[in-house]
């Protein structure tokens, strides 16, 4: 026999802990096969097999426990020697091998692949679970279309992944789906059907810019033009450092301090100490001395706002009752135009007159009848 195939399997260790590369069974040219004790299955036993070329090859193809390799190797004098003896038996030390028939081999087989299934799929959850933990681990927000700054936002991503050791590709693109939001969530079904979560992150990176990045000027004169209106002086401050940061991560503290100061109300800016402020905590600290004088003077606006609004029924308006008469625009309450009251008498006289006339006609037409 000039060569054997070799069947090299994923087992558990005998502490069941860890995995360890096996020899599991060896076949002939004429189709015999046999295996091995399970205390010599494990390759470290196997020095001339070990030794080859190609073993490391066979080691990189299997990495997951269940996971075997059938391969076939031309045997040297040394491995002729270890693995068949003089009247070509197969043995190994000082043991002849078990020889097994191709049923056993194949309910094997068989059993080897219900539990290779058995552990991708459990893999599969335990996988899911692990990122669902990893990704509660990012310290970032989630992406959606509105960012205004998506190389901004990747490049965190990275960072994130580096912190946490997460270098494999598949990994870092099962795990950007998890901070994705709304629309973006659409894009990345798009792109696991025409990439794969198999291909490389660079390739996912590249795609997410040409989609998402902002090449306009809207979100730049937004957040460098918006300034205070009301409220807390704090929460103005917070916003306006987040706007500028999501534009340019890398700014200065002295420009990013002018820029948040410069939307203030100019009399909290004017008792500012300019040269005394040199980081976003320093200004935060001395705006929050002025929040009360915010508070005397957006209720003083509130007041004067309602006291306007209660004084402006009391505007004088034209008298309409004037006007329909055709007697000029005069100034007074409607209620106390003397032409609405004299108007409103006549009316009342002719209605008594008419009243009493139609009493007159009706006593004459009662007083004919009788005399009839």
């Amino acid at each position: 026999m000039d060569r054997l195939q070799f069947e090299f399997s994923v087992i558990a260790s005998s502490d069941g802990k860890s995995n360890v590369l096996a020899i599991t069974s060896i076949c002939t040219e004429e189709g015999k096969c046999y295996v091995l004790p399970d205390e010599l299955k494990p390759v470290i036993n196997h020095i001339h097999i070990t030794n080859m070329n190609t073993f490391p090859k066979i080691k990189n193809s299997l990495r997951k426990r269940h996971q075997s390799r059938k391969i076939w190797i031309k045997l040297n004098e040394d491995q002729k020697k270890t693995y068949i003896d003089e009247e070509s038996n197969l043995q190994f030390q000082d043991q002849y091998l078990e020889e097994i028939s191709t049923k056993q081999l194949k309910d094997k087989d068989n059993l080897q692949h219900i539990l290779e299934k058995l552990i991708e799929t459990t893999s599969k959850k335990e996988n899911q679970h692990n990122l669902r933990n990893i990704s509660e681990k990012l310290i970032i927000e989630k992406f959606t279309s509105r960012n205004s700054n998506a190389m901004q936002w990747i490049e965190n991503f990275e960072k994130e992944c580096e912190r946490l050791n997460i270098t494999k590709d598949e990994t870092k693109i099962e795990i950007l789906r998890l901070f994705l939001e709304k629309s973006c969530l659409d894009w990345y079904s798009s792109m696991a059907l025409k990439l794969t979560v198999n291909s490389e992150w660079n390739e996912w990176r590249k795609k997410f810019l040409e989609t998402f990045e902002n090449q306009g000027w809207d979100m730049v004169t937004y957040a460098f033009a918006f300034r205070y209106k009301e409220g807390q002086l704090i929460d103005y401050a917070l916003k306006k450092e987040r706007l500028i940061l999501d534009i340019n991560q890398s700014i200065d503290s002295k420009t990013m301090i002018d820029l948040i100061a410069t939307g203030l109300p100019m009399f909290v800016l004017n008792k500012l100490n300019r040269k005394e402020l040199h980081d976003t905590t320093d200004l935060f600290n001395e705006i929050r001395k002025y929040e009360g004088m915010m508070y005397k003077k957006n209720s003083t606006i509130s007041k004067s706002a309602t006291f306007l609004q209660k004084n402006k029924s009391y505007e004088k308006k034209p008298c309409k009752t004037c006007e329909s008469l055709d007697k000029g625009i005069r100034y007074h309450p409607e209620e106390s135009c003397w032409f609405k009251k004299n108007k409103i008498e006549s009316e009342r006289v002719f209605r008594t007159r008419n009243v009493n006339n139609n009493s007159i006609i009706e006593v004459d037409m009662n007083t004919e009848k009788k005399n009839e």
